[in-house]
């Protein structure tokens, strides 16, 4: 990734947070749409995480990109298959499928960077720019946005429903206490909605990042 370090680091550890909780979410998971939903949001939380090392520190040329798009192309057709079926859950296999594709291009622009100068060895400096399409750029960040901003209004109900249920359960009498604690513990934290969305929205705000150094 190019640009500041701190802001490279920063992203680094928010994907890869993310990435480690939707892979214990994974393991919570019955088998099924659930299950493949966390793994697939997992590999986009490592994937950022890997590509927004800053390229001052670990430059993944010349494997690097080529593999970064591979393995995001292969993630995006997976996404889409099930669609074309008509299984799985169609939202959430959209926004997979665009997010895969938005780091296949990425990769690509990482490949295609270029210098402020001329330089005609066919090598990138190490100051490059990356060589991505302002349009297809800016279409992306668009989406990016609005789903963080959408992601983040979900967000605010669900935190606001437990905060109620906490005070109800509160000045409830000591055996209802017990019971409702009872049935709060049987949702692992790994599985809360709140947490779930939050991941959400911290790699919708990734995305967002990352695509304004293409």
């Amino acid at each position: 990734m190019h640009g500041a370090p701190l802001v490279g680091w920063l992203l680094v550890a928010l994907c890869a947070a993310t990435g480690a909780y939707c892979l214990l979410q994974m393991r919570g998971e019955p088998p099924g749409p659930g299950r493949r939903v966390a793994g697939a949001e997992a590999l986009m939380g490592w994937g950022m995480a890997a590509m927004a090392v800053p390229s001052t520190v670990l430059d993944p040329r010349p494997w690097g990109p080529p593999a970064f798009a591979a393995v995001f192309a292969v993630a995006a057709v997976r996404a889409l298959l099930p669609m074309v079926r008509g299984a799985g859950l169609p939202g959430h296999r959209l926004h997979h499928a665009i997010g895969a594709l938005a780091m296949v291009y990425m990769a690509l622009a990482m490949m295609t960077g270029t210098t402020g100068g001329h330089h005609h060895t066919g090598q990138t400096a190490p100051g490059r720019m990356a060589g991505g399409v302002p349009l297809l750029t800016g279409v992306l960040l668009v989406y990016f946005a609005v789903y963080v901003v959408r992601s983040g209004l979900r967000l605010v109900p669900i935190t606001d429903g437990a905060l109620d249920g906490a005070g109800a359960r509160a000045v409830d009498d000591a055996g209802a206490g017990a019971g409702a604690g009872a049935g709060s513990a049987g949702i692992g934290w790994s599985r809360r909605p709140e947490l779930r969305h939050a991941c959400r929205l911290s790699m919708g705000i990734g995305m967002c990042a990352m695509l304004l150094t293409v």
